[in-house]
């Protein structure tokens, strides 16, 4: 029996919601930016009013109980092992990703990434002064592919892969210094397996190329599906990677801003702790601790039912794909809940189609180009962290612009 309402439409226009507020009309649909529109676990709720009674908002101390449930959380939940020592706070993950580029490369170095990928890859890479390498990812045969219903229980015949020999040769290069990786992957869903993280992990010590694995995504993980963290793969794993993670993007509370890297090397944290600095994101609110710790003492339950909700969401979704717009290929997702759908049959260049669908529709996606302007054309992102209702809603506004 279900404990909580994910079913419940919570009106989120007028409080300042990127997700809602920037919509261009009170009537539109929006399953673009990955934001749920689902409250947060209830002992996170209660962890952060309490906070707010006692009325005072100063500068904020991290505690000796911030450290122990993320230690003991990652243990408990995914057998990898965290020192205190190797955790570095900040307030978010993207903010990380800035300081781990800059801790670790030099201006004019290459970082590498999987594309499609996280739009703010490309951003923070140029930012920081250094070049993107791209190793595009092996979209499936969908000619081949079967259904969804049909698809084997890994899911592989429809998910996107890695070419390899691509990857090694980009790590060959010697501008190549860092391996800037999304695990689980946003566009693409992929949930990276032990032995496809240890085969990266081998490909970059053979090239001196040091690992930053953006983990943000960890516990979205659907059904049939394991989250492995980088550095707990093994120890040539964790000697060679920057670990990013944060409870935001799981239990919604992207908002509260609080984030962490995770390093066991030493000499690579002092850089790692000059940067966040050089940055100036060395500073946690007073509401970002005690949501982490209620979410990681408080909220397995929470995160669990989530994940479940999700997969019907998903599940949904698919058999909409299948029985009113069959031309469409619904990519395996495995973790997060974007989904990655191949639109190229609809014969129009995503960045139009997707402004058709707002104009037209009123539901708002995110067009391929967003991720990789030439390896995310002929795609779509669509958000599924709401209401189920709400999806089906959007899903039938797409079918009538379209189909």
């Amino acid at each position: 029996m279900a404990k909580f309402n994910f079913d419940e439409i919570i009106e989120r226009r007028g409080t300042g919601c990127v997700k809602w507020d920037e919509a261009p009309g009170a009537d539109v649909i929006p399953l673009w930016v990955a934001d749920m529109d689902f409250r947060a676990a209830p002992a996170i709720q209660a962890a952060v009013m309490k906070r707010a009674e006692h009325g005072v908002f100063g500068y904020t101390v991290v505690e000796d109980n911030y450290y122990e449930a993320i230690i003991n959380w990652f243990q408990r939940r995914h057998q990898w092992t965290i020192h205190r020592e190797e955790i570095l706070y900040t307030t978010g993950v993207v903010p990380a990703m800035s300081v781990a580029i800059k801790a670790l490369t030099m201006p004019g170095e290459k970082v590498l990434m999987l594309s499609p990928d996280y739009n703010c890859f490309f951003s923070s890479i140029k930012n920081n002064g250094c070049e993107v390498a791209e190793c595009p990812l092996t979209p499936p045969n969908w000619k081949e592919a079967p259904s969804h219903s049909e698809a084997g229980g890994d899911g592989l015949e429809r998910a996107f892969t890695i070419d390899w020999a691509d990857f090694e040769a980009k790590c060959a290069d010697e501008k190549t210094t860092v391996f800037l990786l999304c695990n689980p992957h946003n566009p693409c869903g992929r949930v990276w397996t032990a032995d496809e993280l240890e085969r990266m992990n081998d490909i970059c010590l053979r090239h001196d190329v040091k690992v930053v694995s953006d983990e943000i995504h960890c516990e979205l993980v659907m059904p049939g599906h394991r989250f492995q963290p980088f550095a707990a793969v093994s120890e040539a794993c964790r000697q060679n990677s920057v670990v990013l993670n944060s409870p935001s993007k799981s239990f919604n509370i992207a908002g509260l801003q609080a984030a962490n890297i995770i390093c066991a090397r030493a000499d690579w944290r002092r850089r790692l702790d000059r940067a966040i600095n050089i940055n100036e994101v060395c500073d946690l609110n007073p509401f970002g601790p005690v949501a982490l710790v209620a979410a990681y003492n408080d909220s397995e339950d929470w995160i669990d039912e989530l994940n479940q909700y999700l997969w019907q969401n998903y599940q949904a979704l698919c058999r909409f794909f299948e029985e009113q717009l069959p031309q469409c290929n619904v990519s395996q997702l495995q973790g997060t809940y974007l989904v990655w759908i191949d639109v190229s049959a609809l014969g129009m260049p995503v960045d139009q189609l997707a402004d058709r669908l707002l104009q037209q529709g009123r539901v708002w996606v995110n067009p391929g180009t967003m991720y990789g302007p030439q390896t995310g054309q002929g795609y779509i992102r669509v958000n599924i962290a709401c209401p189920l209702s709400r999806l089906m809603e959007g899903l039938r506004r797409i079918k009538q612009v379209v189909g």
